[in-house]
């Protein structure tokens, strides 16, 4: 199981969010506190950032390397300010290649996409029943293996299809589709999920015969007001809210919070 974080709210510097914090999205590589697979993420890490000023495509900065031994990634999250981040530590399927391809965050034109959970027995299941219902051009784009990247197409291909869709309402059917998907396999997945444009978050937790990945919230901590955060653990002690089973979570620029149930 992967950790994930998501941001929006006042500019900062990438290593407030990184580093700095007393459990970390570093402290989480090595020593989590509420995976229910795996013991460490120690195979790739990803970052992803939205410009302060300019209306362009997001960044992204990927290594296949634990987070603890990249010796770049301090350097340049005390340089890059942003006031939209999504970041994740991976701990890889067993199976699943460790490669550049299979590092999230993913990313289409303003949004970024970061996955944490799995689908059961992935390329023999719904592998090739995910493929079948995408675009030709969409599947031409996914790059690596794993399940969250095909995940993420699915979603993708929905906004294609009903493009004045808005995000919560394309990752709500994308996780109905999922779901029929899995009960037409008898197959076990969870999704807990983050997606941005840069204007907001969206994210969900969420799972079919499993118990789903740890998730929280916070708004406007004393350290960091006129903020929410997403994570998979706290990242520091405050007034962090568990996020409810089968729930989807809509922060906009506003930073009001709404939570709707799946």
């Amino acid at each position: 199981m992967c950790r994930l974080l998501g941001y929006l709210g006042s500019p900062l510097q990438l290593d407030q969010l990184l580093y700095k914090p007393e459990h970390s999205l570093v402290v989480q590589s090595y020593l989590p506190k509420e995976m229910k697979s795996g013991v460490v993420n120690a195979d790739g890490l990803g970052i992803g950032w939205y410009h302060l000023t300019q209306d362009v495509e997001p960044f992204t900065y990927k290594n296949t390397l634990p987070i603890w031994n990249d010796t770049n990634l301090p350097e340049l999250s005390r340089y890059v300010e942003s006031d939209c981040v999504l970041a994740y530590v991976r701990s890889a399927t067993p199976g699943q290649a460790l490669h550049l391809g299979n590092c999230q965050p993913f990313r289409r034109e303003r949004l970024l996409f970061i996955h944490n959970g799995f689908i059961q027995h992935f390329r023999q299941t719904l592998y090739r029943a995910i493929r079948d219902r995408l675009s030709d051009e969409i599947y031409q784009s996914i790059h690596g293996t794993t399940d969250s990247e095909h995940i993420f197409a699915l979603f993708v291909n929905e906004l294609q299809a009903a493009p004045d869709a808005s995000i919560e309402k394309a990752l709500s059917q994308t996780l109905i589709q999922l779901t029929q998907l899995a009960q037409s396999d008898q197959v076990s997945f969870s999704a807990n999920v983050v997606i941005s444009d840069g204007h907001s978050l969206v994210a969900s937790r969420y799972a079919l015969d499993t118990s789903a990945p740890s998730l929280y919230w916070l708004r406007d901590d004393p350290n960091y007001p006129n903020a929410v955060m997403i994570a998979s653990e706290p990242l520091f002690a405050g007034n962090w809210h568990s996020f409810p089973t089968n729930s989807l979570l809509v922060v906009k620029e506003d930073l009001e919070v709404h939570i709707n149930r799946l």
